[in-house]
Formats: structure tokens, sequence, C-alpha cells
């Protein structure tokens, strides 16, 4: 397998290169210290693996990873950082990457996550793998079984549109030239059709049946 590195430690990067270069099975294409050098490199083509860490210097990891995505679509992305934001993960993810290690695990950790990607694997550290799998239970759409809410009126699905704007009710009054009773109203009667305890609920449940 063919293994581009990027990382902006030169130090990691050289131990890094060391390490997998002495794998039989393993061979460094190329080992830079910034997105940009990787850019210049143009070794897409030939790249099975790429290893690389978010945080850079210029060209950002995630920006890198998308490039990457776009130009070689074979080429498995592994993520090797300290961040564990959801955020990032999750940008990483949707960029391209299917892998996601934290720096810090053992080297045959790294080996066997990168053996684990080649062979169509997305391998990823325990708390990264807790986190993307909290992230889709915060998703998981209403019991599909449980009574559809009935239809909303034009206007009160225009309401609802702002309410995900995030506007108050005084705002949404004012968009829509009525009083602002006549808007709690129509709030209350959203809330009440969709079963929803709030604005966040509202929103989530009205996106769901393709309402907003």
């Amino acid at each position: 397998m063919n293994i581009c590195i990027v990382e902006d430690n030169e130090a990691l990067l050289e131990n890094l290169r060391l390490l997998l270069d002495g794998e039989q099975e393993m061979t460094i294409l190329g080992h830079f210290k910034d997105a940009e050098e990787m850019v210049r490199a143009g070794v897409w083509k030939k790249t099975d693996i790429l290893l690389v860490d978010l945080e850079l210097p210029g060209m950002q990891g995630i920006d890198l990873i998308r490039h990457a995505h776009a130009k070689n679509k074979n080429t498995r992305i592994i993520v090797y950082t300290i961040h564990e934001e959801r955020s990032m993960i999750l940008d990483a993810i949707k960029a391209g990457a299917c892998g996601y290690l934290l720096k810090g695990a053992r080297p045959s950790q790294l080996i066997t996550a990168l053996h684990d990607i080649y062979e169509g694997g997305a391998p990823m550290s325990p708390s990264i793998a807790r986190a993307v799998l909290a992230e889709l239970q915060s998703q998981t759409p209403p019991d599909p079984n449980a009574k559809r809410a009935p239809t909303l009126t034009q206007r009160e699905r225009a309401i609802l549109r702002l309410l995900e704007q995030g506007l108050s009710g005084k705002e949404i009054a004012d968009r829509l030239s009525i009083a602002i009773s006549t808007v709690q109203t129509h709030v209350k009667n959203i809330y009440r059709k969709l079963q929803a305890k709030d604005r966040i609920e509202a929103v989530r449940k009205g996106r769901f049946q393709n309402l907003i």
C-alpha cells in the first residue's frame, strides 16, 4: 500500500516515516510538512492511504481531505490528530475521511488501523466512535409508527420557517405584518400539531416531515 503522510511536527513526521517504512507491505510515497507541499507533489493517483493531521499551517487538514477526495475517491483517508471535538470529527468525515485516530495511540494500533482502512474498514479511536454514535443517536427521527402530525397551514409553515431562522415573535410579526398575539397563537398551534415542547423540537420535527 502506498501511503502519504501530512504532519507539520517534523519530529513526529520523521518518526511516522521510519515506523511505517519498516513495514513490509507499506511504502511511503511521500511525507509532507504541510498540505500545500502535498498538493504540489501531485501524487493523488498513486496514493492508497492519506494519513493527515487536521491542524496544519496554511491549508487546513479538512480542506486537504476534501481536495484529496475530489482528486481520487479511491484514496483512503485517515485523520491522525489530537482533536476530538465532535464538530471537527464530523467535518472530517463529511469531507471524505473514513478513519479517525487520536495521537497517542500505540504504534501497533496505527499499523493495524492502516491495514484496516486499506481493506475497506473505518478505524476509529474508541472515544471518536462514541462521539459519532452519539451524534447519530441525537439525530434519530421520531418513531415512524407514531401518529402523524396534522398538516400545517401555509401560514403556520411560513412561521415555522422563520422560527428555524431564529427570529423572535416580534420579528416574525413585523416580517409578516401581523399582530404578535396572532404569531403566538400560530406558534401554539404549531407546537400542538407537531407535539413539540419548544422551538427546537418543532423545527426538528418540521424538517423530518418536510414541512420546512
